[in-house]
């Protein structure tokens, strides 16, 4: 699904949430500035074109791997940064089965991807592996409006106009229809902070953004 719609994924997450998710991805790296150092390494999940990973890279000294399941994907990701003159290294890889030995990373960040992992709690409990003690984990992620006349409005645009208009740009209207199938079985905010937490991650915290379109979730792996 993914593989199909890549061609057209950049411009079509532009126009259906107004260049939002730009700002949205600009709010992680300021989230995460403190944690991003000279000598820090930084993992981006589901890293799709690369607009994370590069926002990451650009932002600070890190050192950023991408990795994703979905190779033309990662083509575009890497022509990207080819462009802007970044050797970033993108990895064809498996969320569940993260290619890297326990304690790689000082970050761990997935943008608008947990929700499509066959397991959310494998996901976050990878990450953890992954993640060093005392690291970040940041989870941006489509979440519940939490403003009433707001919510009833973004879910008749998230439902009805969304999937219409991504369809007809990209030919693929499944998967824009399966975009608010996939974030109406997603856990809200504070269920995924409740998860977090079970799962033993401390310091967890999250940010409503755009009146609760979506969230930033952060947490750290306890030393």
């Amino acid at each position: 699904m993914f593989a199909g719609i890549a061609a057209r994924y950049d411009l079509l997450n532009h126009l259906l949430s107004g260049n939002t998710d730009r700002r949205w991805r600009r709010l992680v790296v300021e989230r995460l500035r403190s944690s991003l150092g000279a000598h820090t390494r930084t993992l981006d999940v589901a890293c799709g074109t690369g607009d994370l990973a590069l926002a990451l890279a650009e932002g600070s000294e890190t050192s950023v791997t991408g990795l994703d399941f979905c190779r033309p994907m990662l083509e575009l990701a890497a022509r990207k940064a080819e462009t802007r003159g970044r050797a970033l290294p993108f990895i064809e890889g498996d969320a569940l089965h993260l290619p890297f030995a326990d304690a790689t990373f000082d970050v761990v960040t997935i943008a608008f991807g947990l929700r499509n992992l066959a397991s959310v709690e494998a996901g976050l409990r990878e990450f953890w592996r992954v993640l060093r003690p005392g690291g970040t984990l940041a989870v941006l992620e489509f979440s519940r409006p939490n403003v009433p006349g707001f919510r009833a409005l973004f879910q008749f645009y998230f439902t009805r106009v969304l999937p219409r208009v991504g369809g007809l740009v990209s030919g693929s209207r499944g998967a824009y229809e399966y975009l608010p199938d996939s974030v109406s079985r997603f856990p809200d905010q504070k269920r995924l902070a409740a998860l977090l937490r079970e799962i033993g991650f401390a310091q967890v915290e999250y940010r409503n953004l755009t009146g609760g379109i979506a969230a930033l979730h952060t947490a750290t792996r306890p030393a």
